[in-house]
């Protein structure tokens, strides 16, 4: 595991047992490798000496995870939807770990998203010769009360289970660590809300895990022979409520008292909505996650702590152990790590016509004295606490708009103060490309009528002397598109201009030239202003 990003899951008060390694001449395959869980139990499978294929839907963002250039490890690319990229992966692996599915933005209906992916999945592990899949699933009871969430988690069962390659489930409630879903809602309510009116599924029972536990049942589970198969359920040493859990939060971050009011009228799409509103997990993903919560989500039975035993941490634990994480900016994966990286076609050279129409440009430079490596100290900090330069204020009221408009506003922060990784999220951006000291390239991910990036590209002229080049491009969506890139061209002067000097500044090298506009043609052949 990158020294990077210190683990959450064997890094507690009482050390885990160490799972016994079988012998294995095939490699194991993971797939959502980019995504919370896969993230974390890429490494550890690593460091027990397995042979892991590590698959995604981009290999650049395979690249960037800290164990990408391990002896053992190979990136591919794939989408599980594509048989034939599919059978490419499992091509010459045995165990399987299937940790996708398909509630993001992307898919407005998840379900049917994860229906095809389990049918494809254990069709082609049949075909490939896949010994076995291993698929973490959600707790809950059996019952047509179920949420749409859950509900699609039990069909995901099933169908991977018709199939003749068999199937270990681990059934999980909320996992607790840095970085997840369910803990950062959980984190962002309690912290913005000193007085929170909430649904009443605040007195819903569930048995929240820490991520440490997970990980090391999924690991252990490849030498239990008594879990081909078999389906469990897991969960933490105690079971409480959720009104319990933002109590212990708020104890363990050291807050005030918050005080929570429940009111019977918050339905799930308005606790979703709300979720929308104070933290940074857009509304597509809130609402399954709200709807969830009025699920009991409690072990039925506890069979797996027989055949895995394993210290298993309170919630109050794995609160803490979490908390110290972020504190120490030591969060290994999170919850936005997961989702394809695309960049927009109209980037790459080629016939502008083809490669999407018109693209309007915003290009700045300045001259520095000072070295590429200097210069890009302060590039690479941008956003989250270090915030954007020049313009905070009106970065923030954009956040704010962007979310009244659905859209994730500028809460999403970063993950690291420091480090950039392509994948990564930033304010309501998306890293593209990273290629330190040169080139960080940014998608934008909030609501606009178009597709737009910000570009810092870095060159040096001569010994001791920089060129730091902005460019904003934006690729409109027809008549709306273009309007909006021509009310907001007259404040680029300001807002880039300033967030030129302000890294300039920030790097504390001297300004010796501009920032200057820079003209330039669009790729649909018209000048930029």
């Amino acid at each position: 595991m990158s020294a990077s990003y210190p683990s959450e899951d064997n890094e507690a008060d009482e050390p885990l047992p160490e799972p016994k390694k079988p012998a294995a001449d095939r490699p194991i395959l993971v797939t959502g490798a980019t995504g919370y869980v896969g993230g974390r139990l890429v490494p550890r499978l690593l460091e027990a000496g397995y042979r892991v294929r590590a698959v995604g839907r981009s290999l650049d963002k395979l690249r960037a995870r800290p164990w990408a250039a391990h002896a053992n490890v190979q990136l591919q690319a794939v989408d599980v939807l594509d048989a034939e990229s599919l059978a490419r992966a499992m091509a010459g692996c045995g165990v399987c770990y299937y940790l996708v599915h398909s509630m993001n933005p992307r898919h407005r209906d998840f379900e049917s998203a994860d229906r095809e992916a389990a049918i494809q999945v254990a069709q082609t592990a049949a075909r490939s010769g896949i010994t076995r899949i291993i698929y973490l699933s959600g707790l809950g009871e059996d019952a047509s009360a179920l949420s749409k969430h859950l509900r699609s988690r039990r069909e995901v069962e099933a169908l991977l289970a018709e199939g003749p390659v068999p199937v270990t489930v681990l059934r999980a409630a909320m996992i607790i660590g840095s970085g997840s879903a369910s803990f950062e809602i959980l984190r962002y309510l309690v912290e913005r809300l000193p007085v929170m009116i909430t649904p009443r599924w605040v007195y819903t029972p569930c048995q929240p895990i820490a991520i440490r536990n997970v990980l090391y049942y999924l690991q252990a589970c490849l030498n239990v022979q008594e879990t081909i198969g078999k389906t469990f359920d897991v969960g933490g040493a105690n079971t409480l409520t959720y009104r319990e859990l933002m109590e212990i939060y708020a104890q363990e971050a050291c807050l005030p008292r918050r005080w929570i009011l429940p009111v019977p009228v918050f339905t799930p799409r308005v606790s979703s909505y709300w979720i929308h509103l104070v933290t940074p997990v857009p509304a597509s993903i809130a609402q399954p996650l709200a709807e969830g919560l009025r699920n009991p989500v409690v072990c039925q039975e506890n069979r797996i702590q027989h055949l895995i035993p394993q210290p298993l941490l309170s919630a109050r634990e794995a609160v803490r152990l979490a908390l110290q994480r972020m504190q120490d900016h030591q969060v290994e994966s999170h919850w936005t790590d997961a989702g394809a990286l695309q960049v927009p076609e109209w980037l790459h050279p080629g016939d502008p016509n083809w490669a999407g129409g018109t693209v309007y440009e915003d290009r700045r430079r300045m001259i520095l004295a000072g070295e590429p490596e200097e210069i890009w100290q302060p590039i690479v900090r941008i956003g989250g606490q270090t915030g954007w330069y020049y313009g905070n204020w009106m970065w923030g009221l954009r956040g704010i708009l962007d979310l009244f408009f659905g859209g994730i506003g500028l809460r999403k922060g970063r993950r690291h103060p420091v480090h950039l990784f392509p994948g990564d999220a930033l304010d309501f951006w998306r890293v593209l490309a990273v290629d330190a000291p040169w080139k960080l390239l940014l998608a934008a991910e909030m609501r606009v009528p178009g597709e737009a990036v910000l570009e810092f590209q870095l060159n040096s002229r001569r010994p001791g002397e920089t060129e730091l080049v902005q460019t904003a491009r934006f690729r409109p969506y027809g008549l709306l598109g273009m309007l909006y890139w021509w009310l907001v061209t007259p404040l680029h002067h300001w807002v880039f201009n300033g967030m030129l000097k302000g890294i300039a500044k920030a790097s504390g090298r001297k300004l010796c030239k501009g920032p200057n506009p820079v003209k330039v043609l669009s790729a649909g052949g018209k000048a930029s202003p």
